[in-house]
């Protein structure tokens, strides 16, 4: 497996820019059917677990930006491959398991802080109406919400992992888990329902790691749960939901969060 991505890297190394726009966009519609397919087997399989309502029919504006969202991540693509093809990214690509994960940690923890700090200043109000409010159009997530983002705040998100990149030079294969996990921690976030075992957030260093629960509140509470891999910086900084916990034991016994104008 290594030998084989490591021949992708070169094959991308000296691809036409025609080749790599095909590669790019075929890459992202992949990574889109996957995580449509699989999030939709999760929903069936754990909707005795759920956390919210089940979201409305699906309309043709959450289509329209799935598709503009692949097309600007297979864009973030092709700009990312021509600052390694031109020195600006350096990739390391030794097979040293220290580095491969220590790089995995360091792209985790500062790619979570950077996006809790973007993710807070798209709710500034000034910023909120231009990034991040099409997101929020949507309270109960489904799989496809992942890409329902506006177009400035996918490239806000991409332009981010370019500068991390830029300015730290990681292992490639960790590159690879980096972007594997921040997919399925996308996934999980939009799920709706809750796949993670009651012990969850009873567990040393396992609780503080983000749930379908914790975003999925987020959704509902624009006030809180910024972050996006861990709890750590909502804790830190004081934006973690005081209803997380109960919220999660509650989606684990099938009793989902009540809308607000619900309630009211």
């Amino acid at each position: 497996m290594p030998i084989l991505f490591q021949s992708l890297f070169d094959a991308l190394y000296t691809m036409p820019l025609v080749g790599v726009i095909f590669w790019s966009l075929v890459e992202n519609i992949i990574i889109l059917l996957v995580c449509l397919v699989v999030g939709h087997w999760l929903v069936e399989h754990y909707q005795q677990h759920p956390i919210t309502e089940a979201p409305e029919p699906l309309t043709a504006t959450e289509i329209w930006l799935a598709v503009s969202c692949v097309l600007l991540n297979s864009l973030v693509t092709i700009i990312g491959i021509y600052l390694w093809r031109n020195q600006f990214i350096i990739v390391d690509f030794s097979l040293s398991v220290v580095r491969i994960v220590v790089d995995v940690i360091v792209l985790l923890m500062v790619m979570d802080l950077g996006m809790y700090v973007f993710h807070r200043l798209a709710h500034h109000k000034w910023l909120y109406p231009i990034i991040h409010r099409t997101h929020h159009l949507f309270e109960n997530p489904r799989p496809l919400t992942l890409f329902v983002l506006n177009p400035f705040e996918v490239l806000g998100f991409g332009g981010l992992w370019l500068v991390v990149l830029v300015v730290y030079s990681a292992n490639w294969l960790s590159i690879i888990l980096y972007l594997t996990l921040n997919i399925v921690f996308g996934l999980v976030g939009h799920l709706g329902v809750e796949p993670m075992p009651s012990a969850w957030i009873n567990l040393p260093f396992i609780r503080y790691i983000s749930t379908s629960t914790f975003h999925a509140e987020h959704h509902m509470d624009d006030g809180h749960n910024f972050g996006f891999y861990t709890l750590i910086w909502d804790r830190l900084f004081g934006t973690l939901s005081p209803d997380y916990l109960s919220d999660f034991t509650n989606a684990r016994h099938g009793i989902a969060i009540q809308n607000a104008e619900d309630v009211g």
